[in-house]
């Protein structure tokens, strides 16, 4: 009948309104989503940027900085090279001293020797440290690495310094048996049952 038409038109209308309601907050939604997404992007790309300039700006300071200290190790090796020359003008004027120029140049050419080597065992042990495109799984693998090789060299520092410490135990000993036995050895001269000792 009409009523039960009518009825129906309504409810199907009803139904019409509420389909389209539900595309329309669900088109909404996605560009909302869509909106999100890109803010995301976004602001990851930002952090990215940022820690790529952190990275850059850091790097350059070291490098300033390794720059700044091997300008002045230069400036003063040239300075003590400077202040060397001008002794040894000095001393060369003054008899006797040929012998004492030779083992001054001596110490010099050791402590250069023995500051080269310190260099280069640094060098060798200098390790690179390039973690910018490294993943989460990489980053805890260099970590552990990392963590492992510093507690190798603490445990290497640990043996030379028991072994510093022995050695310097050891040369104690020797210095005190050589000054003990050196105050029998100057005992004065005297007159013993008329005889002088």
């Amino acid at each position: 009948d009409d009523i039960h038409r009518k009825r129906l038109e309504k409810d199907l209308l009803e139904l019409q309104a509420l389909i389209a309601a539900h595309f329309e907050q669900r088109r909404r939604e996605e560009n909302e989503l869509g909106a999100l997404m890109e803010r995301i992007e976004r602001r990851r790309a930002e952090r990215n940027e940022q820690l790529r300039s952190r990275t850059e700006k850091e790097r350059e300071r070291q490098a300033r900085l390794a720059e700044e200290r091997l300008r002045r190790e230069e400036e003063e090796a040239k300075k003590r090279a400077e202040d060397d020359a001008k002794k040894k003008k000095v001393l060369s004027n003054i008899p006797h001293f040929g012998g004492y120029l030779a083992k001054a140049e001596q110490k010099r050419g050791k402590r250069q020797t023995g500051r080269e080597m310190k260099l280069r065992i640094l060098a060798e042990r200098k390790r690179p440290l390039d973690i910018e495109h490294m993943r989460e799984d990489e980053l805890r693998a260099k970590a552990k690495e990392l963590h492992d090789w510093i507690h190798q060299l603490e445990s290497e520092k640990f043996d030379l310094m028991e072994k510093l410490r022995k050695q310097k135990y050891e040369i104690n000993v020797l210095y005190n048996r050589i000054s003990h036995a050196q105050k029998f050895k100057k005992v004065g001269k005297g007159r013993v049952g008329g005889r002088w000792k």
